[in-house]
């Protein structure tokens, strides 16, 4: 199959509560791209760098170190920055479709909505790590809270993960509200009982976008 080529870079980014399966689309949606003929980055957060995976390592695996929200802000600040300076950026500037697994949205959320850090002072630090890129796209995939923790196995669970049920409720209520403040880039999407009818829905929106900076060819 011939390549695809866009007139500009492409940044989209899955977001959602604990179990929505972000990941699993987020994966699909980079084959699928691929399969098109679509020059496709694949990233995660925390992590995409060498740096950024030994900060998930210490951020979401230390369960015996207290961590406070705003340390976790920083932190996940600093892989942010990293990966917008490694990966990110350089795929956007070559017009590839840059596909992550988490993205500023989720500090707000956790950190913030749900951790208690200012809005203001997240912002502030998030100016100074992104630089400016932003997602074209955020898909955030809606599953209750209990719905979702439910799909994790006990034993597996992270650091946040494992946090309290009220803490997961404000995390959804976060991504909602920020959905409902920037209804053109962050699209909500409720999972559905299967995957398949989810990822129609979640393909839907990436091809919207990605029809506005199609090329020739």
């Amino acid at each position: 199959m011939a390549k695809k080529s866009l007139r500009k870079g492409i940044f989209i980014t899955f977001e959602g509560p604990e179990g929505c399966g972000k990941s699993t689309h987020s994966k699909l949606t980079a084959d699928f791209l691929r399969k098109q003929g679509y020059k496709v980055v694949y990233t995660r957060e925390p992590g995409g760098t060498r740096l950024g995976d030994k900060i998930r390592d210490v951020v979401l695996n230390s369960k015996k170190i207290d961590i406070s929200p705003l340390t976790e802000m920083l932190l996940f600040e600093a892989s942010r920055a990293e990966l917008v300076k490694e990966i990110i950026k350089p795929a956007l500037l070559g017009k590839k479709i840059v596909i992550s697994d988490r993205f500023n949205a989720a500090t707000l959320v956790y950190q913030g909505y749900a951790g208690g850090v200012s809005l203001r002072d997240i912002k502030g630090v998030e100016s100074i790590s992104i630089k400016g890129i932003k997602p074209d796209l955020t898909i955030v995939l809606d599953i209750g809270a209990e719905e979702g923790l439910k799909k994790i196995h006990r034993g597996k669970k992270d650091r946040m993960e494992s946090k309290k049920l009220s803490f997961h409720r404000k995390v959804r209520k976060g991504y909602l509200d920020l959905a409902g403040q920037s209804r053109k880039t962050i699209k909500v999407i409720k999972t559905r009982k299967t995957k398949f009818e989810t990822f129609g829905e979640v393909k839907q929106e990436v091809m919207n976008v990605i029809r506005r900076y199609k090329g020739r060819g």
